[in-house]
């Protein structure tokens, strides 16, 4: 919980075993442990998180996904694979959530400290959604974005566009006339908006475990600043995957 807003904070995140362009990637091995429970790990050290709830499909293939929860004492709800904003709404209505983090299975590097500031940006005035991914900042893989259960509902009651559907709030993001956001940046020490650490193709895999090897054995509960620091010293972890580019939405 934030303060004294008495709205229980709960972090969704959307992780399926179908990916097209790296199917399973959300339990390939980091480090020795699963890239969702890495991430899980470094979120409940959240000082705002309430929940932690796994966005997951009804799909057969997510049952490892399921049984992986069940083991790290996290909620989960199982939705529907193409329709991700009704997926990541009811998930958060099935913990009884008033503000959803959502943030995505492929995301594995993620810092609670990141996902704190996003909650306080929210919180700092009166938006109705507080994100870091519209106008970058941070490397890609540390992205947050900050909204109201009510307020996407809102939005899905608004479209049946596929792509808003499939896109969790790209709605409210297109209709900047509707809706109040705050667009907030990393400091300094993050800001490399380039630099590629989220999970989508197999040489992204072999970055981040080389990150999570190089970091861990130092320090376990290691930052965002840390993984910038690394990769701005070692140039060899740069290269793995400098080439892999981003899916256009």
């Amino acid at each position: 919980m934030y303060k004294d807003t008495n709205k229980k904070i709960a972090a969704t995140i959307e992780a399926r075993m179908t990916s097209t362009r790296l199917p399973g990637k959300v339990l390939m091995p980091l480090a020795g442990k699963p890239a969702l429970e890495r991430m899980v790990e470094r979120l409940k050290r959240s000082k705002y998180l309430d929940e932690i709830a796994i966005a997951t499909t009804v799909n057969k293939e997510d049952d490892p996904i399921v049984e992986l929860a069940e083991k790290l004492g996290v909620k989960y709800y199982r939705g529907s694979e193409m329709d991700v904003m009704g997926r990541v709404l009811d998930t958060a209505k099935s913990v009884q959530a008033d503000i959803i983090v959502e943030l995505t299975g492929d995301c594995p590097l993620m810092d609670w400290r990141v996902v704190d500031r996003g909650v306080e940006e929210f919180f700092s005035g009166n938006y109705d959604c507080g994100a870091n991914v519209i106008e970058r900042s941070y490397p890609d893989g540390f992205d947050v974005q900050v909204f109201p259960v009510s307020i996407l509902e809102e939005a899905a009651n608004k479209t049946d566009d596929p792509l808003d559907r499939e896109h969790v709030s790209r709605y409210i993001y297109t209709h900047p006339e509707e809706y109040k956001i705050n667009h907030w940046k990393s400091g300094p020490e993050c800001d490399w908006p380039e630099l590629r650490v989220t999970l989508d193709e197999i040489d992204d895999y072999t970055m981040i475990n080389t990150v999570f090897e190089k970091l861990l054995p130092q320090n376990e509960d290691f930052t965002a600043e840390d993984v910038v620091n690394l990769a701005k010293k070692d140039e060899e972890i740069l290269k793995i995957n400098q080439h892999v580019q981003a899916k256009e939405i």
